[in-house]
């Protein structure tokens, strides 16, 4: 006979909240694994992004005095 009262349901969910904690510990480190993957394509396509931008603009000012000014 158990002395406090309701042990047997607290000792059942005590396993359940360690399932649970380990399976929200689990999505929250492949979430992050998923954000992390994310941000670098992103870094990526903005380093693109900027590098073709660039090549238009050094092609527009470059070009504006190739005769020179004489």
């Amino acid at each position: 006979m158990s002395v406090t009262p309701g042990a047997y349901f607290l000792s059942g969910f005590g396993v359940f909240a360690v399932l649970i904690w380990l399976t929200s510990a689990v999505a929250c480190i492949y979430a992050f694994v998923l954000f992390v993957k994310l941000a670098r394509r992103g870094i990526t396509a903005l380093d693109l992004y900027n590098y073709s931008k660039n090549l238009e603009i050094r092609a527009k000012y470059e070009s504006a005095n190739k005769e020179g000014p004489y």
